[in-house]
């Protein structure tokens, strides 16, 4: 996908934070963050959601949980906890058509999943 913003970010076409990076996985600083560590774990390869995936990414969507543990290791979130999160398609509030998966920590955090009132749109 030329116009992938992800896809760019994975090529260093566009610019990022990068946190962690592999032959497979990227991963960077959402830029703008829902808490103190907001990080994105991507694939490098152009995947547009997980309903996408196929059986053959099983391994590589592994990899990117796992990316996203050592991430929290390394920079202390571990210690607190935090929370992964793939959002899917648009009523998953998914804004990126890559596949993407948040990790978010550094502070507690609400738990605000429902229905949307109007069906307004949210950032995430």
């Amino acid at each position: 996908m030329k116009d992938c913003i992800f896809c760019k970010i994975a090529k260093h076409q566009a610019k990022a934070d990068i946190v962690f990076e592999n032959e497979q996985i990227i991963a960077f600083k959402d830029v703008n963050p829902l808490a103190p560590v907001h990080i994105l774990i991507i694939p490098k390869q152009h995947i547009t959601d997980l309903t996408q995936a196929k059986e053959k990414d099983t391994n590589l969507l592994g990899k990117m949980i796992m990316a996203a543990k050592n991430i929290a290791q390394e920079n202390g979130t571990d210690k607190g906890g935090y929370k992964l999160l793939f959002r899917v398609k648009k009523h998953g509030g998914q804004e990126v058509d890559h596949i993407h998966l948040h990790l978010i920590g550094g502070a507690p955090l609400y738990e605000e999943i429902r229905p949307l009132k109007g069906g307004g749109e949210r950032r995430g």
